[in-house]
């Protein structure tokens, strides 16, 4: 039987949850978007888990704009069994957002994610559970290293992940993988908002959190088909960007911009000290060469305009309320 040790103190009473419910062990929330084919059987696979366990726990269904029965389906589970919540989106907010709104609305002292879709097998849970508590960590992803998904698929998302590992520096081989454990406090304290719900461990890492992986089954897709298509490839890349700023020049943001000032300064110092010799040494006139005002350009609007999209990303990350990014029409549970 898997046991977990008491996790540190939370920022929140921990005998209380949301609408005064009592705490319990494990919180399995699951963000769904049209996988009504899914639900059932992935609700009766997570529950005999942890039963099996002799764990308290609930199932916190965060619906993110369906538009088949699967609420439907998430409300008659409830009525069978009151350890199954549903959180309802008023429309489609995204991952980052359903993950937000299940972490303020579980009560469970570790976090479980886990997609609607049967892909990632609940049947894994315990080893994640023993690797949270064995080596003391704080976030244990899963490493879909056999991934049953189309090449137009697989290899994009390798090419994704060596980059974000050696840009970011965290050793993980499957940031994509929405099959994680946390300890509450993690996402309590790590805020997401647009997509960066996949950088959440290189997010944790900075702030000091332990992470680790292992390795996990990942079954072939049987009802409805994917949600993500190629804008996924180039909306990582910026989001990676993103990342890489509020984490690593946050606090320190001259210098990220200094080596940018310095690199367009030095372009336009360049081209008008070139300039500067014709005019000075060669009498050549340089009111008709549009090499003068590329000069200009480079060393006036190029910074400006670089450090202002940083700039806003950075205010954005710093006033970030996790409210704002998404409505709620309902709750069961």
């Amino acid at each position: 039987m898997t046991t977990l040790a008491s996790s540190p103190t939370l920022s929140h009473d921990p005998d209380e949850g949301p609408q005064g419910r009592d705490a319990v062990d494990i919180s399995v929330l699951v963000p769904v978007l049209n996988e009504e084919d899914s639900v059932q059987e992935l609700t009766t696979r997570v529950s005999a888990v942890l039963e099996e366990l002799d764990r308290s726990f609930e199932i916190v269904f965060v619906d993110d704009g369906s538009s088949d029965r699967t609420p439907d389906i998430v409300r008659e589970l409830h009525q069978a069994d009151p350890r199954i919540k549903l959180v309802r989106f008023r429309r489609n907010f995204g991952k980052a957002a359903a993950i937000t709104a299940g972490v303020a609305q579980s009560v469970g002292s570790v976090l479980i994610t886990i997609d609607g879709d049967l892909q990632d097998v609940p049947e894994e849970i315990p080893r994640f559970l023993e690797k949270l508590e064995a080596e003391n960590l704080d976030l244990v992803s899963g490493w879909k290293r056999d991934r049953q998904d189309p090449v137009s698929k697989r290899y994009p998302s390798k090419l994704f992940n060596w980059v974000t590992r050696r840009l970011a520096q965290v050793d993980l081989h499957d940031f994509n993988c929405g099959f994680k454990a946390y300890r509450r406090e993690v996402l309590e304290e790590v805020a997401v908002y647009g997509e960066l719900h996949r950088y959440i461990p290189v997010l944790a890492g900075r702030r000091g959190f332990r992470i680790g992986e292992i390795q996990v089954e990942h079954a072939k897709r049987r009802h409805g088909h994917s949600k993500y298509g190629w804008d996924r490839l180039y909306k990582g890349l910026l989001d990676l960007i993103t990342v890489l700023f509020i984490t690593k020049y946050n606090r320190r943001p001259l210098h990220l911009f200094g080596v940018i000032g310095l690199m367009f300064i030095a372009g336009g110092l360049a081209i008008n000290t070139y300039l500067a010799t014709l005019w000075l040494f060669l009498s050549e006139p340089l009111s008709n060469r549009p090499l003068l005002l590329l000069g200009v350009l480079l060393m006036v609007l190029g910074v400006q305009v670089l450090t202002t999209g940083l700039i806003g990303e950075m205010v954005t990350f710093k006033n970030f309320r996790s409210s704002d990014s998404y409505s709620i029409r309902e709750i069961v549970g």
